[in-house]
């Protein structure tokens, strides 16, 4: 007769198998169907996901209905490296986010961000060219600084100076309160014609065109890592409680592995027939 654990762990991995369906098929869409850098560097992630999820789940669902104790400990020897994985990721987040926070202007309701508040291993994945353009393109192809600019058309310079707007909408949306630029629109600001030096760097990379504006400015690069600090910190959180869950389905696992062995060192007259 079956025993509890190894139903258990049979229907999480039925479960799990009949999830990682539609993530492998999403994945070969988006490579099917990417026309963008920033779909097509999603595409492999996902698929790489489905993958690992359908396999992994195999091998405890016919580890655990079957009896196939060598695939049971495979299993659990995965689900092992990902409790420690997750582990590691979950300090990780914690430790390199723990730098980095926006500087409140006076007069103003958004607050402006510096890439050098925020620890080194963040700043470095953000200055590489390679990873920049990529999330560069993520940017621009959301049309993020667009919608950003249709919602504030109307507002009149008093107006915007009191909004409060996301990490992301300060940093590449508009220029730095650094340069002393005269705001038109919320994305359009006269440059100052008297002026030809500028203490702030990023003053030089701002453009009116809505393909370049500041997407290339190190405050839109902050802005990313104070985005990504905040989301960070909520994967961190679900890591914890996907970590206890992981720990109690390798624990089933391990119950389920213990029965497979002592069935299959059982002798053969002494098994009941179904």
């Amino acid at each position: 007769m079956f025993r509890v654990s190894n139903n258990v762990v049979g229907i999480l991995n039925f479960i799990t198998f009949l999830l990682s369906v539609p993530i492998l098929g999403a994945g070969i869409w988006l490579a099917k169907r990417a026309s963008t850098d920033c779909e097509k560097f999603l595409e492999k992630p996902v698929i790489a996901l489905g993958v690992f999820l359908m396999v992994v789940s195999l091998a405890g669902l016919i580890g655990a209905c079957c009896r196939v104790s060598w695939l049971l400990w495979v299993y659990l020897l995965v689900m092992f490296l990902l409790i420690v994985l997750l582990f590691c990721f979950t300090i990780f987040a914690f430790v390199v986010t723990n730098k980095g926070a926006g500087e409140a202007l006076s007069g103003k309701g958004y607050k402006e961000y510096r890439l050098g508040d925020y620890s080194n291993w963040l700043q470095k994945r953000v200055n590489s060219t390679k990873n920049w353009n990529r999330i560069k393109s993520c940017l621009q192809d959301g049309k993020v600084c667009q919608k950003f600019a249709d919602d504030k058309a109307s507002e009149t310079v008093t107006h915007f100076y009191k909004e409060h707007l996301s990490p992301i909408q300060s940093g590449c949306c508009k220029p730095s309160n650094d340069c002393g630029f005269t705001y038109v629109n919320a994305t359009f600001w006269t440059t100052k014609t008297d002026v030809t030096t500028y203490n702030n760097s990023d003053c030089y990379s701002w453009g009116n065109d809505p393909a370049v504006l500041c997407f290339d400015c190190q405050s839109c690069k902050a802005g990313v890592l104070d985005n990504l600090k905040s989301d960070w910190k909520k994967v961190a959180v679900v890591n914890i409680i996907f970590l206890i869950f992981l720990v109690v389905v390798y624990s089933i696992g391990c119950c389920a592995f213990r029965n497979n062995r002592e069935d299959n060192a059982r002798p053969r007259w002494s098994k009941p027939y179904a």
